[in-house]
């Protein structure tokens, strides 16, 4: 699984070196940025909580949900193939706040705010990688050796976090993981057609994580865009979509996707060589099994102040590259990402207790119930919920009210709201709950209410013309 899943990162990343190299070539700049690759995280935990994990519970066949994985991963591929060619539509017909104010949210709640818990709990790592980052990327501050301030950051956290081992402070001998090197290369396999029936069930679950990757690799685009790398979208999504296939064929069962982070990896001096080597450093190292060795090298609170800074880049830019008066909706596209936030940690705080959700009960049940809606399918929500709010900012009510609609429509299935923990999709005439159908009205009356503020303005309009 894990050979066939870096395959993808590696063939995506090498993908994104050329298309910077040719987008340099063709604009004769040399500070082109490439855009950053890798795995889903929100898929990842989907394929580990409502498809590999519910197989293996229920067949006790480990071989079994490691080819259901590979066809939910090969299908979620062949769905991003077919959307990728409405990205460039969707650029020009979405607001830049709607589109930039979603990976905002992503960015400051999600990339920045979890990794400031990892750095909190080993603040002499953590804080003094992020303070030399900021000296470093903010203030302009020349590292020592002329080091780049992200290398000099994980640089000072890590002496730091060995340097206390050594001594005896608060960490075993040796390695906290034992390292087994050994080739293991992913090969084509048509392993997974005796899986094709068992795999359907799982599907509702899987395939909305293709949507939200293809939302998510337009919202990128843009981002690219706002920090001077014009890119297609859809070369930047076909390249996402084929080595999301291409993984799936060779045993990997979490799909590829364009990373946030373009303008922070552009500020921290990034160019086209960065997605090289990291696509040789992961596909190479996870042919070999070297990459449990970075990951028990590295301590997580060096590494967390990079995505710190990932994090407030990209929130500053949703801002700083929307129209002034669009502020409040790229302010809005955070709210479904903080419910999205808040289910994560309460999770972790449900599980560390040995309970779950089904122990709550009165508010606590209620109030849990509301963030599972408000936080599935939260991306789509954020950039509809933005898209709107800047129609209505535009006084476009008319545009609204169709928005609400879709609104009420992709509420009915489950591709947004749905009340299913695993955020899985249903028919509207099935729906698990009442809930679905409750806010599809009230998406209904909204649209109405804009339609009848458009309808007031064309009387307005009407009236001025004939005195």
């Amino acid at each position: 699984m894990v050979p066939g899943t870096a395959l993808g990162v590696l063939v995506g990343d090498l993908a994104y070196t050329w298309l910077a190299v040719r987008l340099g070539r063709r604009t004769g700049r040399d500070d082109v940025t490439a855009m950053p690759f890798g795995i889903d995280t929100p898929t990842l935990f989907a394929m580990v909580f409502g498809v590999l994990g519910p197989v293996m519970v229920a067949t006790g066949d480990p071989v079994l949900a490691w080819k259901v994985g590979m066809v939910a991963t090969l299908a979620i591929g062949l769905a991003k193939v077919g959307l990728a060619f409405v990205g460039d539509w969707a650029r020009r017909v979405v607001p830049r706040a709607a589109l930039l104010g979603s990976i905002a949210g992503v960015a400051v709640l999600l990339i920045a705010f979890l990794p400031m818990l990892k750095i909190l709990r080993d603040p002499l790592v953590g804080l003094v990688a992020l303070v030399v980052l900021l000296l470093g990327l903010f203030g302009g501050v020349r590292m020592p050796l002329g080091l780049p301030g992200a290398f000099a950051a994980v640089l000072a956290g890590t002496a730091l976090f060995w340097l206390r081992a050594w001594l005896g402070g608060g960490h075993d001998d040796g390695l906290p993981v034992r390292v087994a090197l050994g080739v293991a290369v992913p090969w084509p396999t048509l392993a997974w057609l005796d899986a094709l029936e068992t795999t359907l069930p799982y599907l509702s679950v899987a395939l909305p994580f293709a949507l939200v990757t293809i939302i998510g690799g337009i919202d990128n685009t843009e981002s690219a865009a706002a920090a001077g790398d014009e890119y297609r979208a859809r070369d930047i999504l076909l390249t996402e979509a084929g080595a999301t296939v291409l993984a799936a064929l060779c045993g990997g069962v979490v799909q590829n996707t364009p990373y946030l982070g373009h303008p922070a990896y552009k500020a921290m001096g990034a160019r086209a060589g960065y997605t090289f080597a990291t696509g040789l450093v992961i596909g190479g190292g996870a042919a070999a099994g070297a990459l449990s060795l970075l990951v028990a090298v590295l301590p997580e609170a060096a590494i967390a102040p990079i995505l710190v800074f990932i994090g407030l880049e990209i929130t500053a830019q949703g801002f700083l590259a929307s129209p002034p008066r669009h502020g409040a909706a790229v302010a809005l596209a955070f709210v479904p990402v903080a419910a999205a936030v808040v289910l994560i940690e309460t999770g972790g705080v449900l599980s560390a207790l040995g309970a779950s959700p089904r122990h709550l009960t009165g508010d606590a049940a209620l109030t849990h119930g509301t963030l599972l809606v408000l936080g599935n399918g939260f991306i789509l929500t954020s950039v509809v919920w933005g898209w709107a709010l800047v129609t209505i900012i535009e006084r476009r009510f008319a545009v609204a009210g169709v928005l609400f609609v879709f609104a009420s429509v992709a509420t009915l299935v489950g591709v947004i709201h749905s009340p299913e923990p695993s955020g899985a999709v249903f028919w509207p005439w099935a729906p698990p709950s009442a809930v679905p159908t409750r806010l599809a009205g009230a998406y209904g009356v909204l649209a109405a209410v804009c339609w009848l503020a458009a309808a007031r303005d064309r009387a307005r309009a009407a009236e001025r013309i004939s005195a």
